[in-house]
């Protein structure tokens, strides 16, 4: 009887794995012993879920489901369960994600602010500091403020073609000969208030590997109680677009239209002053200062258009030069040669031609030239001076105002061009010369 109760535990042993419910019963058997029976489910009824069992186990896959598609990237995890220690990287990984998100939007928020005010500053330039009026009531300039002695201001990076080839040396008799036609007015800018009804610009003939090179634009408006900023760009394409690279607040003022720019100096007179300084536009100072012996200023002998231009300053192919007056020479222009190291004067020559009597002048190859009218849109040049021979001559070569009020004119030896300030309007004329030298 034992050995059958043993083997009837070894099956159900064997067998209770496969099973969910297995019955021991206990009875007499036709002969009064005792019998034990086992009852056990078959394999098919046990693999079966009753159909309570099995909406239970549907209801739990849908919810598992439903945490699971939450999950960035859940549709490539396997069914295998997680560890702890993996469940805690995948939250992890979860909070780095959310936190990198919200950067990016942070970031992406950011960007579009600076690009509106990208677009704002490009649309209008920047005010002026408080208290940067003129006498008029104006701030002055379209540039960008000046703060403290300078602000610089990058420009805008375009693509522009190549400049043209600009003579290092002007300083020689190469291309010289008599003026013979000048070209039509090109406009480049326009100044865009009062204080730029009057002004100067330039470029340097002869930078001589001076920080700023050939192609700088050099621009001053010139309608103030105290002119003293001077605007650079980077070229001409730069200064049409109206973008300033760097401003510079000269330590002294000046008076008129006379300035000129030369071998990395801007040369010009002091306010209400015979004195001619030279300001280095590297070193941003005065590097020399020299007062003129015996000028007229301040509106004793202007040109006739007025503006204080008793003393103005030009270049040409032979150095640099200071057209004025005196009162020995009764109002006649007098042209002296300047050392443009210490300015002191070389070499003078007086004319016979009346300064308040003639528009503007300017010099080329050693000599100068007068404009008849700075109003008729159609005018001449009409007299020259020759520092050569020191004779004088009547000339006849056509001149526009396109604009209806000429107040600077400046040669440029390296391009063979006039700039011009005609009315707000900033203006380059091409000029012929005869090649006699």
């Amino acid at each position: 009887m034992w050995m059958r109760f043993a083997v009837c535990v070894f099956w159900l042993v064997v067998d209770v794995q496969g099973h969910d419910r297995a019955s021991l019963k206990r009875s007499n058997d036709r002969y009064g012993s005792c019998q034990y029976t086992f009852t056990v489910d078959s394999p098919v009824e046990s693999s079966c879920p009753s159909t309570t069992e099995a909406e239970n186990l549907s209801a739990r896959v849908t919810l598992l489901e439903a945490v699971v598609s939450r999950v960035p990237g859940a549709e490539a995890v396997t069914e295998t369960v997680k560890t702890p220690g993996e469940t805690e990287e995948m939250r992890q990984l979860l909070q780095d994600k959310e936190r990198l998100e919200g950067q990016v939007k942070e970031l992406q928020r950011r960007v579009e602010e600076l690009t509106m005010e990208t677009e704002k500053l490009r649309e209008k330039p920047c005010p002026l500091v408080p208290g940067s009026e003129d006498s008029f009531g104006v701030n002055r300039g379209s540039g960008p403020a000046v703060s403290g002695a300078f602000q610089e201001m990058k420009a805008e990076v375009s693509e522009v073609p190549a400049p043209p080839k600009v003579q290092e040396n002007v300083q020689d008799n190469a291309g010289c000969g008599e003026l013979v036609s000048v070209g039509e007015p090109e406009p480049h800018q326009k100044a865009n208030s009062i204080t730029g009804k009057y002004g100067m610009w330039f470029q340097d003939p002869d930078s001589r590997g001076a920080l700023y090179g050939p192609d700088t634009v050099w621009r001053i408006d010139t309608v103030s109680s105290d002119v003293r900023e001077l605007y650079a760009y980077e070229n001409l394409e730069q200064l049409t677009r109206g973008y300033p690279m760097k401003v510079l607040l000269l330590p002294e003022s000046m008076e008129s239209t006379g300035a000129t720019v030369y071998r990395g100096s801007l040369y010009y007179q002091r306010k209400r002053s015979p004195t001619l300084l030279r300001y280095d536009l590297t070193a941003e100072n005065i590097v020399a200062r020299r007062d003129l012996p015996h000028p007229g200023f301040h509106g004793q002998y202007p040109y006739s258009w007025g503006g204080y231009t008793d003393i103005d300053l030009a270049v040409d192919e032979k150095g640099l030069w200071v057209i004025y007056s005196t009162e020995k020479a009764r109002g006649a222009i007098v042209i002296s040669q300047l050392d443009p190291e210490n300015l002191k004067v070389t070499r003078s020559w007086e004319t016979d031609i009346q300064k308040n009597k003639v528009a503007n002048a300017f010099m080329v190859c050693g000599r100068l030239y007068t404009v008849a009218s700075y109003r008729a849109n159609n005018t001449t040049i009409n007299l020259s001076f020759d520092t050569a021979s020191g004779q004088s001559k009547a000339v006849d070569v056509p001149f526009r105002n396109r604009y209806g009020y000429n107040s600077m004119i400046d040669y440029n030896a390296a391009r063979k061009k006039l700039y011009s300030w005609d009315n707000f309007h900033m203006v380059t004329y091409d000029v012929k010369l005869n090649d006699k030298d």
